[in-house]
Formats: structure tokens, C-alpha cells, sequence
């Protein structure tokens, strides 16, 4: 047959060329081999149709129907897995898993078609030499390979691994596979002296039991090679037998009898009885040596036990059409929607845990609280997190947890992560996240978010009270310095009053973070207005003996006056009282306090705690340790220095803490 040459139509086509009808026939055959029952193969027979579902549950009946139905909303998903480019996207693959989780909730039957599906489309392809992308085979080994494997449907798993191995690693493939071929007879002879030893034995021993060569599995031979470091010669299970019996006691019997037998190896024993499988299988291995050097496996299980492994939850079907309806416990079927929700919650587990450690597009991907996936650019930051989850979740961002633990928000997002953003009611960004000598943003678009924000401020405080053009004031003797006009005449937006200077733009200077009712003053800038410190900040007294004449005074302006709290009340014994609230809404402001503290776990957390207690926001913070000390610098928004005292009081009182300073 032919290769066909892999084209956009043919990866939009849901049967990748092979014909709805003649797809849903191998489907049925499939799931017909399964045991399913006559609802999942009536739905099977029907995958191709396209009626709505009133028509559907007219022409196939209310079961039947659903499980169409819940079939389709899988292969929807599944068309997103591999865009145009043939690249995978890893948000597709986190939405398929999320998707056939909820199908797995409603009904197992949806999933078990949707397999089928997919194993009978990777059939045709292999079949007629269809070339498509790796990554499209990937999934198949990753997603549908290991969820088959998960519900313990071994017929399913082994032939999709294998299947799909070959699409994405033919030259691997061919090689084991040459090599199997070149030891066929010497391994059909070993085949038949050890079935005819077994059988004899087991006759001796007056039990009747089934052995048979275990069919051989290419994928898992090249899994072990390569998570052993073996070569071909030295895999144990290329030679394989299986023996069923009728119960539990003939499993340990036959087991004697095998190391009777042969020289059982160390460390090669398993008892998957005893100790099951996640997915319920249950058997006995072992691996032994014959006279002549050549070691092989042996696998022994019940009849019960061997339905299990080949079936896994599908068996359950194989039983209930037997059944009479009805007979079967509600606490019975019960369990078993348990044990079905568990295996899937744990494929879902492990298929994302392979999933997030790839960079199949050069993103990266994180989490939110809820489990939604956000594609971002290598070394984004919690604050581009927030962005790209929405705008304003952005602009109110203030801290983050990540994987439940607090990080600053200068922090690079790893693949897989978690992220808990700590957001207020009400704010705006901070300029420090657009400045080039920090890295709190990677994202162009979150970086265009944070200037609009502030231009968007800037034009307003811009706006005139009438329609007249604003005078822009000078300073003299610098009239070469420009200063920005503010938002009315006569009266001032910012909380700061330059004194004899009306309408100013002003500023408060990072490196000492003025809160009322600090004694400031301000210091002239050369196009960004001016810049208010306070008189005892190390900046401006070096600023002050540099250039004398930039600087002017400055006060607090009446209304941030008028919002500060009132006295302690007399008497009050307690350095934590809180002061008297003032009935005016306070304004924040940034400001900085260094903890120096003994370092030990939970530290950080309790400190947070602490000052999430007094209900300030922290917006950032800085973390270096040495010596078994740790120094962390805590960025808060703060109304007044009555409350930042509170706070400083507070932490001064954690354990392990050994100096709280204001910066």
C-alpha cells in the first residue's frame, strides 16, 4: 500500500480518510470483542450519524443516544489537539483530559467508544501508510494509551502502544522488531518445551490449567530497554508464559511448582495478588532460569483475574448482560462508580504530569486555582499570570501563591505550576512593573495593560476644569526643567502640596516611601515632576548637597490630613491598640518594612499571616537568606504610620524575629 501524503483536509477530517461507515463498523468489532453491551454497540454502529439529539434517541433510543452524544463531545475535543502546524497544544490535551473526565463521571461506556475510536482510526492510518505528525502519535501513547491502561484494558493498551510506537519512532521500531524475528525459532522452540514441561507437571499434580505463550509486546520491550539500560539479550520478558487456574490457592501451588522447575532469579518476583495494581489487575510473576542459561517469565492469575487484566472495567458489561435487571445492589454499583472515578482521576493525574513537562510550542504552562490551564512565555511572572487571566485581575494583583506557597511577584513561572493570585478590591498597577532595571513583567501584552493603565490616569489628570488651555508652570530659576501641569486650577489632585507651586505633578521616591504623616519634602526632576522624600531619606540628603536649589517645600494635603487617625486613647497599656479610624476613606501608600528573623519553615507564612491580620496588603516582597538568618523585605500598602507601627509591633512579636525596620 501506497504512503499517503499527510494534508490539512485530511487531519480536519474526524475518520482521517477512511469513511464514517466503514470507521464505525471496526469500532463496533472492537467494542463487540470487548463484551460491551448492546446500548455501546447500538451508539458504535452510529458514530458517523449526525442527527440532533431528539432524532437520535428516536432512531437509537434514550441510551444509546447519550452515549453518542457524550461520544461526540470527546471527538470535539480531540480535533484540538494537533493545530495546523502538526504541533500539539498542550491546552487542547489539559481540555480533552478534563472533558473525558466528565464523560468518565457520566457514563464509563463513553470513554470505552471514544477509545475505540481512536484505536480503529490508528489502524486504518498504520494500515494504508498514512503519514501524521508525531505529535499526533504521541497523544495516543500518552493520553489514550494510558488512560486504556489505567481502566486495565490490556488488549486495547498493548496494541495502541505498539501502533503508535511505530508512527513515532519507526527506526526503533523495525530494529526490535528485527530482532524478535531473527530469534523466532530458537523462541517457538523454547516456547514449546516449557509449555509441554508445565503441562506435564501440572497433570502430575492433578490440576487442570490453561498456559500459553504471552503475546509480545515491542513498546514495552523498548520502554524497559531504555529505563533499564538493557540490551535485547538480557529483557526477561521476551520470553513470557502465562498459566490460569481456578482459584487463588492453585495461583500459590503453581508458583511452587515453577520454582520446583526452574531457578527462580532474586528480586524478580511479584505478587500483584496480595498487592493489586491501581487498575485492579492481579496476577503472579516471576522470573526464572532453565538449565541452559535462558531466563523467561511466568505469569499466573485466575480465570477471574485473567478477565480483569484483558478487560480491565470494561468486564463489568461482560457480566451485566448476563444479569436480570435489577439484580445488581445499589451499594454494589456504587463502589464501582468509585473505583471508576478513582482510576480516571488518577490517569488524569499522571497523563497532565507527562504533559506539562513538555514545551511542544515554546510556552510554558501553568494553572489556575480551578484547574484551567494559561499558556505564557517562557519566564513569565505571577503579575503575567494575573494579565493573561484578566486584565483587571491584573491591575489588582498583590501578591501570589504558587503551589501553595508565597512567592514574590518578580518570581519566573514554571511548567505545571499552580497559581493563586492574591488580588485587592480595588487598585491599579505599580510603575515598578513596567521599569527596565526590575523583571516583574516578560509579556509585551502585559506590559501595553500596565502603560495603558497609567496613561489613561495621566490623560485624566491632564483634563482641564474648562476648556481653556492649563498654564504650565516653571520653576525658577530652572526653567529648562518641565513640569506637568495637574488636574485643575486652583485646586490640587495629589495628596502632596508643593508649596507656591499650584497643580504639580508629583511623585513619591521608591527609595523611602513617604506615609502620612511623614515630614517631606520634595526634590525638582528633570521631566517626571516632582519627586517627594522624606527629610531623613539617605537619597535626597545626597540629592540636597548635589543640587540645593531642585529642592521645595512640600506638605501633606489637607484632605490626607483630615483621613489620618486620631490619637491613642489615654491609658491604653497595649503597643498594639489600634489607633481611633478616622470617618474619611484612607488612602494607601507604598512602603517597605526589612524583617530580620532566624530562618525556619513557615516562617514566611506566618509573617504573612500576620500582616494580612491587620488587614494590609502586601504587594511584594523580597527574600535572601545566609547563615541560618533570613532577611525579607515586606512592600505593603500602608494608610498611615499609626498602622504601619502596628504591624512593625506585630511582627516584632513572631517568633524566630529579630529586628522589624521601616526602610
Amino acid at each position: 500500500m501506497p504512503t499517503a501524503k499527510l494534508t490539512h483536509d485530511l487531519m480536519l477530517d474526524s475518520w482521517y480518510g477512511e469513511g464514517p461507515a466503514t470507521h464505525a463498523r471496526g469500532v463496533h468489532a472492537i467494542l463487540q470483542a470487548l463484551g460491551l453491551d448492546a446500548s455501546s454497540l447500538i451508539a458504535a454502529s452510529h458514530i458517523h450519524h449526525e442527527q440532533n439529539k431528539e432524532a437520535l434517541v428516536k432512531l437509537l433510543g434514550t441510551e444509546a443516544a447519550q452515549l453518542l452524544l457524550g461520544f461526540r463531545g470527546l471527538r470535539q475535543a480531540q480535533a484540538k489537539l494537533i493545530g495546523k502546524d502538526g504541533v500539539a497544544s498542550v491546552v487542547g490535551q489539559e481540555e480533552m483530559l478534563r472533558k473525558m473526565l466528565l464523560a468518565f463521571g457520566s457514563d464509563l461506556r463513553v470513554v470505552l467508544i471514544y477509545l475505540a475510536s481512536r484505536l480503529q482510526s490508528l489502524r486504518w492510518i498504520t494500515q494504508m501508510g498514512i503519514v501524521m505528525p508525531s505529535a499526533w502519535a504521541q497523544t495516543i501513547l500518552e493520553i489514550d494509551a494510558s488512560l486504556a491502561n489505567r481502566l486495565g484494558i490490556w488488549q486495547m493498551k498493548w496494541e495502541m502502544e505498539d501502533l503508535a510506537f511505530r508512527l513515532v519512532s519507526p527506526a526503533d521500531y523495525r530494529n526490535i522488531a528485527k530482532m524478535l524475528d531473527a530469534k523466532r525459532t530458537e523462541r517457538e522452540s523454547l516456547i514449546k518445551e516449557v509449555i509441554a514441561q508445565l503441562q506435564a507437571e501440572l497433570a502430575g499434580a492433578k490440576m487442570t490449567c490453561e498456559v500459553q505463550g504471552r503475546p509480545k509486546h515491542i513498546y514495552s520491550i523498548w520502554k524497559k530497554m531504555q529505563g533499564k539500560s538493557l540490551d535485547f539479550a538480557n529483557l526477561y520478558d521476551v520470553r513470557a508464559f502465562r498459566v490460569v487456574v481456578h482459584d487463588i490457592q492453585e495461583c500459590y501451588s503453581v508458583l511452587g511448582l515453577v520454582h520446583q522447575l526452574w531457578q527462580p532469579i532474586p528480586r524478580e518476583f511479584d505478587d500483584y495478588i496480595a498487592r493489586p495494581k491501581l487498575n485492579g489487575y492481579q496476577s503472579l510473576h516471576t522470573v526464572v532460569m532453565n538449565d541452559a542459561g535462558v531466563a523467561f517469565e511466568i505469569q499466573i492469575r485466575t480465570q477471574a483475574m485473567h478477565q480483569q487484566a484483558e478487560f480491565g472495567l470494561a468486564a463489568h458489561w461482560r457480566y451485566k448482560e448476563g444479569q436480570q435487571q435489577g439484580t445488581q445492589s445499589a451499594a454494589s454499583a456504587y463502589e464501582q462508580q468509585i473505583a471508576w472515578a478513582r482510576q480516571l482521576i488518577a490517569w488524569k493525574e499522571d497523563a497532565w504530569e507527562h504533559l506539562k513537562h513538555h514545551e511542544l510550542d515554546g510556552h510554558i504552562y501553568v494553572l489556575t486555582p480551578l484547574g484551567k490551564v494559561i499558556a505564557l512565555e517562557k519566564g513569565s511572572t505571577p503579575i503575567d499570570f494575573a494579565y493573561a487571566v484578566h486584565t483587571d485581575l491584573g491591575h489588582r494583583c498583590r501578591g501570589a501563591h504558587v503551589d501553595g506557597a508565597m512567592v514574590p511577584l518578580d518570581t519566573p513561572l514554571a511548567n505545571g505550576q499552580t497559581v493563586d493570585i492574591i488580588a485587592v478590591k480595588h487598585g491599579g498597577p505599580s510603575r515598578d512593573w513596567i521599569s527596565p532595571d526590575r523583571s516583574y513583567l516578560q509579556s509585551h501584552r502585559a506590559r501595553s495593560k500596565v502603560r495603558a493603565w497609567f496613561n489613561a490616569l495621566d490623560d485624566e489628570s491632564l483634563v482641564p476644569a474648562n476648556k481653556a488651555p492649563v498654564e504650565t508652570k516653571t520653576v525658577k530659576p530652572l526653567e529648562s526643567i518641565v513640569l506637568h501641569p495637574g488636574a485643575r486650577q486652583g485646586a490640587s489632585h495629589s495628596d502632596v502640596l508643593v508649596v507656591g507651586m499650584d497643580s504639580l505633578l508629583t511623585q513619591l521616591a521608591r527609595c523611602c516611601r513617604p506615609v502620612p504623616p511623614d515630614a517631606i519634602v520634595g526634590f525638582v526632576t528633570l521631566g517626571r515632576g516632582v519627586s517627594i522624600h522624606r527629610r531623613s531619606c539617605k537619597t535626597f540628603l545626597k540629592l540636597l548637597e548635589r543640587a540645593p536649589e531642585r529642592v521645595i517645600q512640600t506638605a501633606w494635603n489637607a484632605s490626607v490630613a483630615a483621613a489620618l487617625p486620631q490619637p491613642y486613647q489615654p491609658g491604653s497599656p497595649n503597643k498594639n491598640s489600634k489607633p481611633l479610624k478616622s470617618d474619611k476613606q484612607d488612602r494607601l501608600y507604598p512602603t517597605d518594612l526589612t524583617v530580620l528573623a532566624l530562618d525556619r519553615p513557615e516562617l514566611l507564612r506566618e509573617l504573612f499571616e500576620i500582616i494580612t491580620r491587620q488587614g494590609v496588603h502586601v504587594i511584594d516582597l523580597r527574600k535572601s537568606a545566609k547563615r541560618g538568618q533570613v532577611q525579607i523585605v515586606f512592600t505593603l500598602e500602608i494608610s498611615n504610620t499609626a498602622a504601619l507601627r502596628l504591624v512593625q509591633n506585630s511582627l516584632e512579636d513572631a517568633a524566630g524575629v529579630l529586628e522589624v525596620q521601616r526602610r
